[in-house]
């Protein structure tokens, strides 16, 4: 039979094609010598800077007492946006990034207008809007354990124009320190429907940021954080590829810095690690800094217990503390040890800050024999044959508040006064034993009395001690509930009137703690102890690292952190 042409052509070719495939079935040779079960993948370098720090467990709500943080504070500045950001000097400046801007539009009733960029938008694609400003407003006004939401509570409505772009805020009384608010915004659209809401936000991760970094890995079993630069951010991208925080013991932590596998460290160092620090940077160019967080170690003594009732008892119990050994203890010889708290409100490292401490002797015994007590045979202090007990609270796994919380049980145990320590989950333990409108923290049949627990003092000074010492407000967007209680479940209608006129702009607030701390310190409500610092680690590879505005952190910078090896 005759083929065609065609068909021979084709044949052929097909038959250079099998020979060809025929001849290149075998691989080339390798470019390495082979391992057996091994997989040879190039290593990609990076631009990274690896930080050295004491933990990285979750909860990451910037809002929330439970949360608080040097990690916390450290990834909402990368990946949470604000409307303001603080100045080397503490002053609030507009944060271009996301505003045009924000100005007071109207004095009644009192407005501020925020003009946010049109590109401004979360990492899913969903633009930072006015829905982001009304979801933090209604959350940090209602929830129980939020960080200073006395600001937020004054704030009557809030409307939306152009799109949700221009948002009017509007106040039930001026606000003189509005530039506080809507920091570290949160995403409404993925938040505000979500099982869990407001409680179970940021738990775990997050889940969109806006910011310069974005989350590449957040392993809380193994310690380690790892963020990228954002290719969804609108504005100047970070210098780096990445930013790495390494949770490590502290002895650890000093390896790696001597190694170079960290090139930065942000502990809360004890007085071990910084004389070995010293001992480093003998043998490895360092620099150390310290860093002062926004938090004050406090013993609460709460009023709305039936136990510390009277402030007969409250003073004399406050009295029965060994001040200076809390302070010892809870700072470990560390650089807070030098940020002794002598204020109710504004903490050690602040413009500002006075010590009003009174210094008047107490006679314990004789205050706790006026008010009932007895302490028959010298043994525990009682009433009606039933001894004192006491609930000592902390927030679970948190230091130094846990270890403090201990050494008062001890120093009241051998006053005489019987105590137990509740470390409870620091959710539960604000969200719901501190939080109780009438203050009364119940668990069970058990009540805290005494509360070891931050006084977050990096807001605005007025609104710290609103939200700190101010009785419970009704709501002012016209519902009829009323606000969760302080902490210290403390009101006191003297007091009172001096923290809204503070609040409000209508009392300087140098004049309104002039006359509300004598009247603080007299009710026996708070001791203050000193203020939370971080030690600050940088090597010579890592460039442009330093302390940061006050209170906002060193990663607040870390967008223009380098690499340079040498």
């Amino acid at each position: 039979m005759t083929r065609p042409r065609g068909f021979l052509r084709r044949a052929g070719l097909l038959a250079a094609l099998l020979a060809l495939s025929a001849c290149s079935i075998t691989p080339p040779p390798p470019l390495v010598p082979a391992t057996p079960g091994v997989t040879v993948v190039p290593k990609e370098k990076l631009n990274e800077v690896v930080v050295g720090v004491d933990e990285v467990k979750g909860g990451y709500n910037p809002h929330t007492l439970a949360a608080q943080s040097t990690v916390t504070t450290a990834l909402s500045s990368l990946l949470l946006p604000s409307a303001f950001r603080s100045n080397p000097d503490g002053s609030p400046s507009l944060d271009r990034t996301l505003l045009v801007g924000a100005e007071v539009t109207g004095a009644a009733p009192y407005t501020v207008t925020y003009t946010l960029r049109r590109d401004a938008s979360w990492s899913d694609a969903a633009p930072i809007a006015a829905e982001d400003f009304v979801y933090l407003w209604q959350r940090m006004r209602s929830e129980p354990g939020v960080v200073n939401p006395a600001g937020y509570r004054l704030i009557s409505d809030i409307r939306s124009r152009e799109g949700g772009k221009v948002v009017e805020v509007v106040f039930a009384e001026p606000y003189p320190a509005w530039r506080d608010l809507f920091r570290d915004l949160l995403p409404a659209h993925l938040l505000k429907d979500a099982p869990g809401g407001w409680s179970s936000a940021l738990t775990e991760s997050f889940p969109a940021t806006a910011g310069p970094f974005a989350v590449r890995t957040l392993d809380q079993p193994r310690g380690e954080i790892i963020l990228e630069r954002s290719d969804r951010y609108w504005e100047q991208p970070a210098a780096l590829d990445r930013v790495i925080l390494r949770r490590a013991s502290q002895s650890a932590t000093l390896d790696a810095l001597r190694s170079g596998d960290d090139q930065v460290a942000l502990v809360r160092a004890d007085s071990i690690t910084t004389t070995n620090l010293a001992k480093l940077a003998e043998t490895t160019p360092l620099t150390t800094e310290a860093v002062p967080r926004g938090e004050v170690v406090q013993v609460l003594f709460r009023p709305a217990s039936p136990n510390l009732a009277d402030v007969k008892v409250r003073t004399a119990v406050r009295a029965l503390l060994n001040r200076d050994e809390l302070i010892g203890v809870g700072a470990r010889g560390g650089p807070g040890a030098a940020l002794r708290a002598d204020s109710l409100v504004v903490p050690p490292s602040r413009p500002g800050y006075r010590a009003t401490v009174p210094q008047d002797g107490v006679d314990a015994a004789a205050l706790l024999t006026e008010a009932g007590l007895t302490r028959p045979d010298g043994g525990k202090w009682g009433r009606d044959g039933r001894p004192l007990q006491l609930v000592i609270a902390a927030p679970g796994g948190v230091e130094p508040y846990a270890t403090i919380a201990n050494q008062v049980q001890r120093q009241l145990s051998l006053s005489g006064i019987e105590s137990e320590v509740l470390t409870t989950p620091p959710d539960e333990l604000f969200g719901e034993l501190l939080a109780d409108p009438g203050g009364t923290g119940g668990q069970g049949d058990r009540t805290v009395d005494i509360a070891v627990v931050p006084l977050v003092g990096s807001g605005d000074s007025g609104t710290v001690l609103a939200s700190a010492f101010g009785c419970p407000e009704p709501d002012n967007a016209g519902s009829s509930t009323t606000f969760p209680g302080n902490p210290a479940g403390f009101c006191d209608p003297a007091v009172q009137k001096i923290v809204e006129e503070a609040l409000t702009g209508r009392l300087l607030l140098s004049d309104a703690l002039a006359q509300v701390e004598p009247l603080l310190w007299q009710q026996a409500v708070s001791l203050p102890l000193f203020q939370v610092t971080d030690l600050l680690v940088v090597l010579p590879q890592a460039q442009g690292v330093a302390t940061g505005a006050p209170f906002a952190g060193p990663l607040s910078g870390a967008a223009a952190w380098r690499r340079e090896d040498r």
